[in-house]
């Protein structure tokens, strides 16, 4: 993620956190907006051609907005990415808000990758233990990785925890070549 990207993210969450707004409102909004940028290669296109000029992506979007209804902060949100030339990279900043929230909010996103698929008593139990580890509420989400043999793999944030048996065996193989 570019660094730009965490600021502008940051910068949003302070606004909302400021005003008191309902993130659930927003996201939802935000969903919609994002649907009709995916759906949409040329309004995407005509949002990063530099020859189309900011003020009138800005028109385009405040048109756009009269049917989509976004929150004015929202719809600043846009502007300010469009006038700044980052419009094209709007679903990583959306994604990057939606993260911070949910940190502000105690809630940490966590990825949990298992060799096998997991009963949901086992998954509640693991999501219960990564949540001690974590020191926080999580948001687990699971992915299948065969090539991990057993065990778990855990990413919170930037921190990975290797509970997987080919971990262990990289492990042990480094402490007997050295």
């Amino acid at each position: 993620m570019a660094a730009f990207v965490a600021r502008y993210a940051r910068a949003f969450a302070d606004v909302v956190t400021q005003e008191k707004l309902d993130t659930a409102v927003l996201d939802r909004q935000f969903n919609d907006f994002l649907a009709t940028w995916d759906e949409s290669v040329e309004l995407r296109e005509l949002f990063v051609n530099p020859a189309v000029a900011a003020p009138r992506k800005v028109a385009i979007l405040d048109k756009m907005n009269e049917q989509l209804g976004l929150w004015k902060v929202q719809r600043n949100l846009l502007a300010l990415l469009i006038n700044n030339d980052r419009i094209g990279e709007v679903g990583e900043v959306i994604a990057a808000w939606r993260v911070e929230m949910r940190e502000r909010q105690g809630v940490r996103s966590v990825e949990i990758a298992t060799a096998r698929e997991l009963s949901e008593q086992d998954r509640a139990e693991l999501v219960a233990g990564v949540g001690k580890l974590a020191g926080a509420q999580i948001q687990a989400t699971f992915k299948l990785d065969s090539s991990i043999l057993g065990g778990t793999v855990v990413r919170i944030g930037s921190t990975v925890y290797d509970g997987s048996v080919r971990g262990r065996l990289e492990r042990l193989k480094e402490v007997l070549s050295s």
